[in-house]
């Protein structure tokens, strides 16, 4: 699984060896971290192009971020979308979890579904939190899931 950062230079680490570095660091230097993970997704014709991005904030510091892009050719309706971009980010949050409750750093997965019942990406709303709150990890919807709908969202 390849990973880049921000400035596209490519991480040669294994991600969960770069978080973990990014941790030590980051409260060696005192910040208050939290971790928010997200994905969205761009139909393009008929491929669908993914970014999932783990953003590291430090309390009143910023942040960082680091992003893995994937592509399906697989045809899908909206709520199938919805639910896989959930599905790539509870993948990556399971896969840190227990790096993050070593370092007591709160986890946040975001998914980019509208709360508002007008929006086609709400029929999957219900189904999204279920399965983000029953892994036990923090859910945050549009408009609060900046990881997925702004941080994501620009990486595509």
């Amino acid at each position: 699984m390849t990973w880049i950062k921000f400035s596209g230079e490519k991480i040669e680490l294994p991600i969960k060896n770069q978080v973990e570095n990014a941790l030590k660091r980051e409260t060696a230097l005192g910040h208050k971290l939290k971790v928010c993970i997200g994905t969205d997704s761009l139909v393009k014709g008929a491929t669908t192009h993914f970014a999932t991005v783990i953003v590291i904030l430090r309390e009143q510091r910023g942040g960082f971020m680091y992003i893995h892009r994937t592509r399906s050719k697989n045809k899908m309706t909206i709520k199938e979308r919805m639910l896989l971009e959930v599905s790539k980010s509870i993948e990556i949050a399971y896969a840190l979890c227990d790096l993050l409750d070593s370092y007591n750093i709160d986890l946040e997965v975001h998914a980019d579904i509208n709360t508002n019942p007008n929006f086609k990406s709400n029929k999957a709303l219900s189904d999204a939190m279920g399965y983000i709150l029953s892994m036990g990890f923090i859910f945050k919807a549009k408009p609060e899931a900046f990881a997925s709908t702004s941080c994501a969202n620009r990486k595509i």
